[in-house]
């Protein structure tokens, strides 16, 4: 969740009012930012913070609802056998606690500044879902798909890049922080913001790109492939990644010392 506020004292307004305020005052587009992110989640979870807000909820009670609609996901995969339907329930139950997932951050602007707990808490319930997510795959490939046994080890190997990438990327905005970072910094040179090409690049390494894979989990071969090749794909971006993220934390060390 943000810390930036978005005029908490203002009187009370209109669902759309609410929804133009928080556009306004949008997070910058960094650089390699996931095109489903920037242009359909976010948008979705603005309207959801809209909603929250006018409703009451407080930004922890949207995490919480964010995180029983991944459960839900998740608990689909591991307990009933794949079907063309299923795979539209995992779908839809995984997207929707995306969606909520970007609202915790924008309803915590919307009522004058996250928390820390606040940040803690959501930080958890990403980390938990990104690393189950996948583990909920290895027990429905185990238990359903005719799949040769060593083809186990891709969830469990996704699972990993997964987890890495994720800590990975709040480490570096952690350790960079420290050092007087900020993303509005970053983004104000053409190096640090977020272009349409680079969205659309980005788009295998977006878990809401990930969700909607999961509409074709009701037939095997299909989605085995379409599974094994977001693997590859967030594993040579990490490979990458992480050399770059070492490099960039090499020249803000020569930067401050």
């Amino acid at each position: 969740m943000s810390a930036d506020a978005i005029d908490a004292n203002a009187p009370s307004a209109g669902h759309r009012a609410i929804v133009a305020r928080l556009s306004a005052a949008q997070k910058v587009k960094t650089r390699g930012a996931p095109g489903y992110s920037i242009y359909v989640n976010r948008p979705i979870g603005r309207h959801l913070a809209a909603f929250a807000y006018r409703a009451g909820l407080t930004p922890n009670a949207v995490t919480a609802i964010s995180a029983c609609f991944s459960l839900a996901g998740i608990l689909v995969l591991v307990l009933v056998p794949p079907q063309w339907w299923t795979g539209v329930l995992v779908w839809l139950a995984l997207a929707i606690g995306y969606a909520f997932d970007s609202a915790d951050g924008q309803l915590a602007r919307l009522r004058g500044g996250g928390s820390l707990s606040g940040e803690w808490l959501d930080h958890v319930v990403d980390a938990t879902k990104i690393a189950a997510l996948h583990l909920a795959v290895l027990v429905m490939f185990f238990r359903w798909y005719p799949i040769p046994t060593g083809a186990l080890l891709i969830p469990v190997g996704y699972s990993i890049v997964a987890t890495v990438i994720f800590f990975t990327i709040i480490l570096n905005e952690q350790l960079k922080r420290s050092r007087g970072w900020t993303p509005a910094a970053s983004a104000a040179s053409d190096s640090g913001r977020s272009t349409p090409l680079r969205a659309l690049a980005a788009l295998p390494m977006d878990y809401g790109f990930l969700c909607l894979a999961f509409v074709t989990a009701g037939w095997p071969v299909l989605f085995f492939w379409v599974y094994t090749a977001f693997f590859v794909a967030n594993a040579l971006y990490l490979a990458v990644a992480l050399r770059k993220w070492f490099r960039d934390l090499e020249v803000l060390d020569a930067r401050t010392r």
